[in-house]
């Protein structure tokens, strides 16, 4: 559905949804440092992954706008790249799954099946537009052959949504529809580590997520609880757990974003991870993108916070630059007129 808006209006919009997302993100930032000030943590970490989001998102807004299509297709390239070699690129020890790098690996994936998507959906070519969506078909696949249950689960869900987008004339719903779905799984995930779920739903969810990890969770929540306010300090999680101390190969995390927040950075570091992924949400839906690009890249970003949720994805830089890169590309405005396919 083609944006009615003229020109004017067009870049007030923008304007305000990137104002929000330098207020955002500099609270983010500053309030890494406070914590680590108050507790000699070490913020480097957080401020890293903040900057790679912003270096992300400009450089989506700005390929998105020359190169509407063949961004978004080098993208999905270079993420399924990197996914595929990414036992050879990241440091440090290879973990077994689910912890280590597979959350990394379906996150990238997810991230591929999405610009894929964009991707077709930004072309006026049939032909292409199939083959661009067979390229995404064959993202999930490839998901399947590395051995990434959580990658083919992720790029189905994407690769569904985007089929879905087509039919629908209004974003607000499904934004809407998209923020409820990564508030469910985050209260699932803060349910868990203050066993305040069912036995039988606990006991299969041990058995998916494994006992290591749900330990790991616990000792997040009892951190969160004892500094409420200000948490232990950024990077010193893994000082202070016993389950990762008694790990034979720990690194350092709870594998589970916001959970790693309200420990390290105390409630209010929760609620400004909330509030970034709500500024991604609301910057799509102000975007000047046709409506099935717009909830395609929600829907890549929304599984990618899952994804974070039950993982360490976010700890790896490549993936923090491509959550920003591919939001990026779905608000960008292309220099050329844009007619939302059917």
């Amino acid at each position: 559905m083609t944006s009615v808006a003229g020109p004017d209006e067009d870049g007030d919009r923008r304007n305000v949804s990137d104002a929000v997302g330098v207020l955002v993100l500099g609270a983010c930032a500053t309030w890494s440092l406070i914590t680590a000030a108050a507790h000699d943590g070490r913020p480097e970490g957080v401020l890293l992954a903040l900057l790679a989001v912003a270096a992300g998102y400009a450089a989506g807004r700005i390929s998105g706008a020359l190169l509407p299509v063949a961004a978004p297709c080098a993208a999905a390239l270079t993420w399924l790249g990197l996914a595929v070699g990414l036992p050879h690129l990241a440091p440090g020890p290879e973990l077994v799954a689910p912890l280590g790098q597979a959350g990394a690996t379906a996150a990238l994936l997810t991230l591929a099946t999405g610009a894929a998507c964009c991707a077709a959906w930004s072309t006026r070519s049939s032909a292409l537009r199939l083959l661009l969506r067979m390229a995404a078909v064959g993202i999930a696949v490839a998901a399947a052959t590395l051995g990434s249950v959580s990658g083919l689960v992720s790029c189905t869900a994407v690769l569904l949504c985007s089929l879905a987008a087509g039919r629908m004339h209004h974003r607000g719903p499904g934004i809407a529809g998209l923020a409820l779905a990564a508030t469910a799984v985050t209260g699932l995930i803060w349910a868990v580590a203050g066993n305040a779920v069912p036995e039988g739903l606990a006991a299969s969810l041990r058995g998916q997520l494994t006992a290591h990890r749900i330990e790991l969770w616990h000792d997040a929540l009892r951190l969160a609880r004892e500094d409420t306010a200000l948490g232990v300090g950024p990077g010193r999680f893994g000082e202070l757990s016993t389950t990762a101390a008694q790990s034979l190969l720990p690194d350092g995390k709870p594998h589970s974003a916001p959970l790693q927040l309200a420990a390290e950075q105390g409630l209010v570091g929760v609620v400004l991870l909330a509030a970034a992924f709500g500024w991604l949400l609301y910057a799509l839906w102000r975007s000047p993108r046709p409506t099935p690009v717009v909830l395609t890249a929600g829907a890549a970003l929304t599984a990618l916070a899952a994804i974070a949720a039950v993982g360490n994805a976010l700890s790896f830089t490549m993936v923090s630059v491509g959550a920003g890169l591919l939001a990026g590309l779905a608000t960008a405005h292309p220099l050329a007129d844009e007619r939302s396919p059917r």
